[in-house]
């Protein structure tokens, strides 16, 4: 019960508080910049036996590899999770504190939120009775003429059936946010699970049939009724599957963009009332949605149709408790991990309570607890220097359109008007969000998971017809991400992510490009990659290159997916190139423009010729590669490779340098080489 609602994720008592001056020295201590070396490189990382040639993922990460071992409770472990760890830290210190009797006002609903998720005991005590608002809904439903307006009540409460729903801005005018109906209702994470017919996916699809029928027995059905519905889940959602668009679609925004008016989009669904949908999910009065994929709204109208009332009540009753299952008693977290955790991820015990609370406090009141952690962390200096990056970073980009030989000035000009225009939001937002209508009572996680499910969608529905807020972030302040909005035509940087190792005020310059500018470079290349070249400077979807441009970008495309394509993540499994063309595209764009940018840099303030044992383009590439240190089990591997747009860090540290001959100078690589691409791959 702590989805996303825009469209673009339990007997132990409340944990001991830290005494307040022990409180503000661990703050501290989590909050100090560490220095791993003179430049900032952690040498320990490394493994300097490795020859950078050969493999520069094995010299930059070696040591930090062997010596951070996927934990039990991870099926992946990096640098990102690294410092996630460490911010989630700080923010169980700051939640501790709000938790506490009397503490500050402003800290009391997310110190509330806290403790009730931490307090099991009282989660357990209350068993399933939480779900049966919901599942009495259900019972309720005398034909299928009652089905829309129970899915659109429980849309509202965070709990997607047959469909998505909610709003973003119209792709072709990006000043107006509209209604968005877009393919979902399944349970597992992508329609090739339900599709395929390899060892992997039959594996899963058994398991998942018996974890929805353990989960449906903790809800109370019979052991005939909980495999009656496991079979009918199963079913259904592999109906719903075939009707999908894959992923690698949907990456064309053309695809999923069909304005239609509301009588446009009931023709779709005759079987379907979606008045009383809309109405019930509380829909505000308007004419315009965007349908992203009208084939499967019809395919979910006969699917409703020629299915049994029995079944799809069924398919309904668990979706609403999966959709649950992280706040109910343990029974139901144990089997939901067994399942999500163990099965598809190959992770062998869960995170401890302490950290699913506080990811879930961060997802549900993001900004109130998100203030108090830029209190903490986040200071003028590095917003200052952040920023003067991202000038930097810009500039180079400017430089770089100007250069290339590919493209014609028509569309040059066209691409320096989107560059000029890129707006950037660095560490938290200029206006916090007001969350005193959300109601948090202590000792009701349940409900308080629910009432901020509704907030939230309330908040989104109520965007409907008014103007875009460019201002809004998308991301929490302490989240190790970071976002390029085609919509919106702006990149934004959480104080989160700009924490070593991914930004150090305190390190050398040339290891702060090649990471934290390197970041910057990726984000703002997103603009121009095969999804935001899409898009004009005002964030509307529309083609401003000339169709021999369009081919150039097109055949330089091709090559990094042939490039990628050609990895191998696991056993037998290969990266999908295409799906993941965009990430790629803008790690090598990115690291070519922090590179460009950290020269320009160079030319009025030189860097020590050798710090560490490394000269400065290497301290650069070396920044570079120890952002994605990691390991991952084999489960992992073959899920993200079958959903993930982002290469795994093996891959965006060689796949990169590879293409970069400034790489092979500064280590003096010679060809033939691994690191050494034949032919070198490059669009920005």
């Amino acid at each position: 019960m702590t989805r996303t609602q825009a469209l673009t994720v339990i007997v132990f008592p409340l944990a001991i508080a830290l005494a307040a001056d022990d409180a503000a020295i661990r703050a501290q201590e989590l909050t100090a910049q560490p220095m791993a070396s003179r430049s900032g490189i952690d040498l320990a990382a490394m493994d300097q036996s490795a020859n950078p040639c050969s493999d520069f993922y094995q010299y930059a990460c070696g040591g930090w590899i062997k010596n951070h071992p996927t934990p039990p409770d991870r099926p992946r472990y990096g640098r990102f999770t690294e410092l996630q760890d460490r911010n989630n830290g700080i923010l169980r210190d700051i939640l501790d504190e709000a938790a506490k009797p009397g503490a500050a006002a402003e800290g009391k609903k997310i110190g509330d939120y806290y403790a009730s998720c931490m307090n099991e005991r009282e989660i357990n005590a209350k068993g399933k009775t939480p779900l049966a608002p919901d599942l009495q809904r259900i019972a309720a439903i005398r034909d299928k003429n009652d089905i829309p307006a129970v899915a659109g009540h429980l849309q509202t409460v965070g709990t997607n059936v047959f469909f998505g729903f909610g709003s973003a801005p119209d792709f072709k005018d990006a000043t107006q946010y509209m209604i968005v109906l877009a393919q979902g209702g399944l349970g597992l994470p992508d329609r090739d699970y339900y599709l395929k017919d390899d060892a992997d996916a039959q594996k899963v699809r058994g398991e998942y049939q018996k974890h929805v029928q353990r989960m449906m027995a903790l809800s109370g059905e019979t052991p005939a009724q909980a495999v009656a519905t496991a079979k009918a889940v199963l079913a259904i959602e592999k109906n719903l599957a075939e009707h999908a668009l894959d992923r690698v679609s949907r990456r064309n925004p053309s695809n999923i963009y069909h304005k239609m008016s509301r009588d446009e989009v009931k023709k779709l669904m005759p079987n379907f009332n979606l008045s009383q949908f809309f109405e019930r999910a509380e829909a505000p009065a308007g004419d315009s949605a965007n349908v992203m994929e009208p084939e499967f709204l019809k395919a979910v109208d006969q699917i409703v149709a020629s299915t049994s009332l029995a079944d799809l009540k069924g398919y309904m009753r668990w979706h609403v408790v999966h959709a649950a299952a992280p706040i109910l008693p343990a029974p139901f977290v144990d089997e939901n991990f067994a399942f999500y955790g163990k099965t598809l991820t190959g992770a062998t015990e869960q995170e401890p309570r302490w950290k699913r609370c506080v990811e879930a406090t961060d997802n549900q009141l993001g900004e109130a607890l998100g203030k108090a952690y830029v209190e903490r962390t986040f200071g003028a200096e590095s917003k200052a220097r952040t920023l003067q990056m991202v000038k930097d970073i810009e500039a180079a980009m400017g430089r770089d359109i100007d250069a290339i030989d590919w493209m014609s000035a028509e569309t040059k000009k066209a691409a320096q008007a989107k560059l000029a225009a890129v707006a950037n939001k660095i560490g938290y937002p200029d206006r916090w969000r007001d969350y005193s209508s959300l109601r948090i009572v202590r000792g009701d996680a349940y409900g308080n998971a629910q009432r901020a499910d509704v907030f939230e969608y309330r908040r989104q529905m109520a965007k409907i017809g008014k103007p875009v807020d460019k201002t809004e972030w998308g991301m929490t302040p302490p989240t190790v991400n970071a976002y390029y909005n085609p919509l919106e035509n702006n990149i934004n940087f959480p104080a989160g992510i700009l924490q070593p190792p991914f930004f150090n005020k305190a390190a050398d310059d040339a290891v702060n490009y090649g990471a934290a500018a390197a970041v910057v470079g990726h984000e703002l290349t997103h603009g121009f990659d095969d999804q935001g070249r899409r898009f004009d400077p005002q964030g509307n979807l529309r083609d401003w290159w000339t169709p021999a441009d369009g081919k150039a970008f097109e055949d330089r495309a091709l090559c990094i997916d042939k490039q990628y394509s050609g990895y191998t993540t696991v056993d037998d499994v290969k990266l999908n190139g295409k799906l993941t063309l965009g990430e790629n595209s803008a790690d090598n764009g990115g690291l070519r423009l922090a590179w460009m940018a950290l020269q320009e840099l160079m030319k009025n303030k030189p860097l020590p010729a050798n710090s560490d044992g490394l000269t400065p383009e290497q301290r650069f590439f070396v920044g570079w590669g120890q952002m994605w240190c990691e390991n991952r089990t084999d489960e992992v591997a073959r899920l993200r490779a079958k959903t993930d747009p982002h290469s795994p860090g093996r891959f965006r540290t060689n796949g990169v340098v590879s293409n970069m001959p400034e790489f092979a100078k500064a280590f003096s690589c010679q060809a033939p080489s691994p690191m050494i691409s034949q032919p070198a791959c490059r669009v920005w």
